[in-house]
């Protein structure tokens, strides 16, 4: 064999390896991802449907929803620590080992939610237990997705990175399936009175299963090449505190990534949770029509997602973002008028237009443009700590405000107004900035 002939034989074989690890790398973002967004939304969903009766009994109906909707709001406000605790040792030790730990913990504490007794058990022990398990599963995913997004984007060939990445979103659509469909099949086969008292468990001692797998794929994986060649293999200590490295040289960064996430973390609360409680509480619909709309909108996601993120590598990250966006905020009064009126074809139309078109072109490009922020050394902290506070702003507290606008003012229009709001922050903040193509 000529010499040229082994140089290119070799280049074909690394070309080969690095691809595997590629794949390997999403697949592991990807299956780690659902397990995580699994409890998580399984949380959201029971607070809006079980929880206020079970932890938080009221004389008031609205009340024990809010109180509910409140530990929905707890998980989040502690994703940013666990944004900085993961962070910190994802930018020293690496970001596999991170990976390991968050999907263990999350899978540990949403399994003994399942095994909680309730308040006609033991009083408020219950809700005390239900809020601190609940702040285990805000650390745990305040650390998954910055590890997911980087083992995906710094494994991912170049040019490629928005769609090899897309699986840390992906997983959420697939995630929302597999909720909704236990939820759905759980309300369609037992009574009432039988969900209430065990059948609202089975989702949740469930998640064990999927922890295994996850952790199965995930201890199989390797250091992203970014990292060995930034940090070195074993993670030696060259940044003592990245989290403040981040914070000091981009402090913009963290402005934009919250501002950016508005709209797509308002879309799908909306959606998905706020939705659950007002059609059902406030209109006197059937529990199914939202639990089927998130089926829906998790099952088209799974293709939305990864379609707007191959687009993205194509075109640009700048206009797949602002179309979303935009959309966004033109679908919101709609799609309020359209549960208003109580049409179901529209409700499902715009759910759709705002959970699968909007989100998902908004969401499609974060992976790559987020952490692109900031330097390897301390990326996961930064890229990470922006990511969980905009889900405290905008996330975990959505339904609880939505919730409170509504009994406050009686009417849809502030809480259309507010995510309206919201979603025009994040069209400006996008506009005036420059977007890499990666």
């Amino acid at each position: 064999m000529s010499e040229t002939a082994a140089i290119v034989k070799g280049a074909v074989g690394a070309t080969e390896i690095a691809s595997a690890r590629s794949r390997k790398a999403a697949l592991g973002s990807f299956v780690g991802a659902i397990v995580d967004w699994y409890d998580f939304l399984l949380y959201g969903f029971m607070a809006a449907v079980v929880f206020n009766g079970l932890f938080f009994p009221s004389h008031d109906p609205t009340l024990g929803t809010l109180a509910a909707f409140a530990t929905l709001g707890v998980g989040f406000l502690f994703r940013p620590l666990g944004g900085i605790i993961f962070g910190h040792y994802g930018d020293i030790v690496g970001r596999r080992a991170m990976l390991v730990i968050t999907v263990g913990l999350m899978g540990v504490s949403s399994a003994c939610i399942g095994l909680l007794p309730t308040y006609a058990s033991i009083g408020w022990y219950a809700p005390l237990l239900l809020v601190l398990l609940r702040i285990l599963q805000g650390v745990a995913v305040g650390g998954e997705w910055g590890g997911a997004a980087l083992m995906a984007v710094e494994s991912a060939p170049s040019g490629k990175k928005a769609f090899f990445s897309s699986g840390v979103q992906v997983g959420y659509g697939v995630a929302l399936i597999i909720v909704t469909g236990i939820m759905s099949t759980l309300s369609a086969t037992m009574s009432n009175a039988a969900f209430l008292s065990w059948g609202w468990r089975v989702p949740f001692l469930f998640s064990i299963v999927l922890v295994g797998i996850a952790l199965w794929i995930r201890l199989g994986l390797e250091e992203t090449p970014e990292f060995v060649a930034k940090v070195g293999a074993h993670g030696e200590r060259h940044i003592k505190a990245p989290v403040i490295v981040a914070l000091t040289r981009h402090p913009g960064a963290f402005f934009i990534i919250i501002s950016m996430r508005a709209i797509e973390l308002l879309a799908m609360y909306m959606v998905t949770t706020f939705s659950l409680y007002y059609s059902v509480s406030v209109l006197h619909m059937s529990r199914s029509l939202f639990l089927n709309v998130g089926f829906v909108v998790g099952a088209v996601s799974c293709v939305t997602l990864p379609f707007f993120a191959w687009l993205a590598d194509r075109v640009g990250y700048k206009r797949v973002y602002l179309t979303g966006a935009i959309i966004g905020v033109l679908a919101t009064w709609p799609f309020f008028m359209a549960m208003e009126a109580r049409s179901v074809v529209w409700i499902v139309i715009l759910s759709v237009l705002l959970a699968n078109i909007a989100h998902d072109m908004v969401n499609s490009v974060q992976q790559p443009l987020f952490t692109g922020f900031f330097g390897t050394e301390y990326r996961y902290s930064g890229a990470n700590i922006g990511y969980q506070v905009a889900s405290v702003i905008f996330g975990g507290f959505t339904p609880f405000i939505g919730t409170l606008l509504f009994d406050m003012n009686h009417t849809w229009q502030p809480v259309a107004a507010f995510m309206a709001l919201g979603g025009l922050l994040s069209v400006v903040v996008a506009a005036a900035i420059k977007m890499r193509r990666e």
